[in-house]
C-alpha cells in the first residue's frame, strides 16, 4: 500500500518534470503577484505618505474661514493646496475643466463672504438668545435682522476617483467647517457677555483613541504585508486546480489512466498520490512567499512580515487550503473531458472564488446576498483563518472549525470524482 502511493507521488513529480516552464510560472506568478500588489497597496495602510495629492482651492471669500480651511488641508499629510496654473488664479471654470479631464483629483470652491456672512448668522442667533434670556440691554435700539441665505462649499471630483475618496474628504471638510463655526459661536457669546464674566473652554471634549492590541506589551499594528500575503498565497495556492486539472485530462487523453487501471491499484491510490505531490508543491509556494515577505520586502520599501509564534498555525492553514484546492482540481479534472475544458473554467473559477471570497475586496463592504454567498467559498474559510492566525492571535482550537471546513470541502470534491469516474468506467 505504501509503496504504490509512493510509486504514484514519484510518477506525479515525473509528469510535472516534463513541464518545467509551466512549473516556474506557478511559482514565480504568485511572487510577482504579492510583490506588485503590495507595493500598490502599502500606501493606504500607511498613517504618513511621502506622496500628496494636489488639489485645487478657490477662495472667493478671502477671509478667516477660507484661511482655516487652506491652513489646515496644508498642515495636513495628505494633501497639497494648488492656488495657482501656471502662476494665473485659478477660477471656477478651470478648475471643473481640470478636475474632469483627471488632471487633479479635487477641487474646493469657497463661496464668495462665507466669513462675513456666517459671522453675521452667528451674532444675529447669539443676540436673540442673550436678549431671551434678558441678558442684553434693553434701551438699544432692535435693528432688523439681515436675511442670510446658506453658504455652499463646492466640491468637483474626478470622475475616476473611488466613492471611499470622496467620503473620506468630504467628512474632513464637514469636520473642518463644524469646528470653526463652534469656533466663532463660542468667541461671540464671549464677546456678548464679557471676557471677564465668562470663559469657553474649545478644546473638544470628546475624543477617539484606537485601542491597538499587544504581544508581549508591543503594540501590533496591521499593515499592507499582513494583508496581501495571506491573501495572494492563498490565491496562488488556488491555481494548483489549473495544473492538476490539464494533467488528469492528458493522462486520460493519452491513454495513461487506462494503463494505470490495468495495474492491481485503485484509483484512490492514484488520487492520494496526487494530492501528496501537489500538496508538496503548495508548501513550496506557502514558504515562497512567506520567505519573499520577510527577507526581500524590508529592501523594497516595504514592511516586513512578522511571523513570531504564527508559522506552524500558517503552515497547517496553508497545508488545509491546499488540499481543498486538489480536491477542486481533481474533481475539476475528472469531469472536464479535454484541456480546453479544464483549463479555462479552471481559470475562471479560482478568479471567482477569490472575488466572492474577499481576496480582492473586502467581504464587510459587499452587498448582503453577496456576504452570505462569500461564506460558501473556500477560499474566504482559508483566507479568513490566515487573518485569525496572523492578525487576531487565535490558537489550533478556534481555527478548527475553518481547517475542518477546508478539509470537507476535499472529501466531497474527491468523493464526487471517484464516484463520477466509477459510474463513467461502468456505463
Amino acid at each position: 500500500m505504501i509503496y504504490k502511493i509512493w510509486m504514484s507521488v514519484v510518477k506525479e513529480f515525473l509528469l510535472l518534470k516534463r513541464d518545467l516552464g509551466g512549473l516556474i510560472i506557478l511559482f514565480i506568478m504568485p511572487l510577482v503577484l504579492v510583490i506588485t500588489v503590495t507595493l500598490i497597496q502599502d500606501s493606504t495602510f500607511k498613517t504618513v505618505s511621502n506622496t500628496k495629492i494636489q488639489i485645487l482651492l478657490i477662495d472667493n471669500d478671502k477671509g478667516s474661514v477660507s484661511k482655516t480651511v487652506f491652513d489646515n488641508l496644508e498642515k495636513s499629510n495628505l494633501f497639497s493646496v494648488v492656488t495657482q496654473i501656471d502662476n494665473k488664479p485659478i477660477t471656477e471654470e478651470v478648475a471643473k475643466e481640470a478636475v474632469y479631464k483627471g488632471k487633479f483629483q479635487l477641487a474646493i470652491i469657497i463661496p464668495q463672504n462665507l466669513s462675513s456672512d456666517l459671522q453675521t448668522k452667528i451674532d444675529q442667533n447669539v443676540e436673540n438668545i442673550v436678549s431671551k434670556m434678558g441678558l442684553s440691554d434693553s434701551t438699544a435700539i432692535v435693528k432688523p435682522s439681515k436675511i442670510i441665505k446658506e453658504k455652499e462649499v463646492k466640491l468637483y471630483f474626478d470622475p475616476a476617483v473611488q466613492m471611499s475618496f470622496k467620503n473620506a474628504v468630504m467628512s474632513s471638510i464637514d469636520k473642518m467647517i463644524s469646528q470653526i463655526e463652534t469656533k466663532s459661536i463660542y468667541t461671540t457669546f464671549q464677546n456678548q457677555l464679557g471676557e471677564e464674566n465668562t470663559k469657553f473652554e474649545q478644546k473638544s471634549f470628546i475624543t477617539f483613541k484606537e485601542i491597538i492590541p499587544k504581544i508581549n506589551n508591543k503594540e501590533i499594528l496591521p499593515n499592507s504585508v499582513q494583508h496581501n500575503v495571506p491573501a495572494w498565497t492563498l490565491f496562488a495556492i488556488f491555481f494548483i486546480v489549473i495544473p492538476l486539472s490539464i494533467n488528469i485530462v492528458k493522462e486520460k487523453s493519452q491513454g495513461t489512466f487506462v494503463r494505470l487501471l490495468t495495474n492491481p491499484v485503485s484509483n484512490l491510490i492514484v488520487i492520494i498520490g496526487k494530492t501528496i505531490t501537489y500538496s508538496a508543491i503548495c508548501m513550496i509556494q506557502f514558504y515562497m512567499m512567506v520567505a519573499v515577505a520577510i527577507f526581500l520586502f524590508p529592501h523594497i520599501g516595504l514592511p516586513s512580515l512578522n511571523i513570531e509564534g504564527h508559522l506552524f498555525l500558517m503552515s497547517i492553514v496553508a497545508l488545509f487550503s491546499g488540499f481543498a484546492a486538489i480536491g477542486f482540481g481533481i474533481l475539476l479534472g475528472t469531469v472536464a473531458s479535454t484541456q480546453e475544458q479544464s483549463a479555462p473554467f479552471g481559470a475562471t473559477s479560482v478568479i471567482i472564488l477569490a472575488a466572492i471570497g474577499g481576496v480582492w475586496v473586502p467581504v464587510f463592504v459587499m452587498p448582503k446576498i453577496m456576504q452570505i454567498i462569500a461564506k460558501s467559498s473556500p477560499m474566504n474559510w482559508g483566507l479568513e483563518a490566515f487573518y485569525d492566525v496572523l492578525l487576531r492571535n487565535v490558537t489550533l482550537l478556534e481555527i478548527i472549525p475553518k481547517i475542518s471546513l477546508l478539509f470537507l470541502f476535499f472529501i466531497i470534491t474527491t468523493s464526487i470524482a471517484l464516484f463520477y469516474d466509477k459510474k463513467k468506467r461502468t456505463v
